[in-house]
């Protein structure tokens, strides 16, 4: 009895660090997400700033 509770807690651990896996790729695509957002919201501000300059020539 006492293997198969032992069995069945590896197989749960095994499913917890499968879930851990998956939340840690997780945040590693919102991160690449907020590093592109980043990225695009730098070069409308660079655009905004040329436009705002241009209209002052």
């Amino acid at each position: 009895m006492r293997k198969i509770v032992a069995f069945l807690m590896q197989g749960d651990a095994l499913a917890l660090s499968a879930d851990a896996l998956a939340l840690s790729a997780d945040a590693l695509a919102l991160s690449a997400d907020a590093l592109a957002l980043q990225g695009i919201a730098k070069f409308n501000s660079l655009q905004i700033d040329e436009m705002l300059y241009l209209t002052q020539l």
